[in-house]
């Protein structure tokens, strides 16, 4: 999972599909978990970019609930963009549309975290 540390407080996340999506979730929880023991103040917001995933399980939904979790926290956020339809019905079957930030693209969700930074 390529992850773009775009400043020192927005870290950008661009996830494969799986066999990858898993890995690349426990590898983003980790990396979060060492910067919040090291320092609070070092935890990134999260943009996550889903534009290479095609579909989601209830694994990955699981991770990315933690990661959410642990971001909120932290007193960071997460914004979820580029979602598909398959991945979007997902979310709209579990009720997490109502969870999740989501943001139509980088872009978009870049200047978000900026205007209430």
């Amino acid at each position: 999972m390529p992850l773009n540390a775009w400043s020192d407080n927005i870290t950008i996340a661009e996830l494969s599909d799986e066999p990858m999506f898993s890995e690349d979730m426990d590898m983003l929880v980790a990396r979060i978990d060492e910067l919040r023991r090291d320092n609070d103040e070092l935890v990134p917001h999260v943009i996550v970019d889903m534009s290479q995933v095609d579909a989601v399980n209830s694994s990955n939904l699981g991770a990315m609930l933690r990661l959410r979790k642990t971001l909120i926290n932290s007193k960071h956020r997460m914004l979820v963009c580029r979602v598909n339809n398959g991945v979007w019905s997902a979310m709209m079957a579990t009720g997490l549309d109502r969870v999740f930030d989501f943001t139509e693209d980088t872009t978009t969700a870049l200047a978000t975290l900026q205007l209430n930074l």
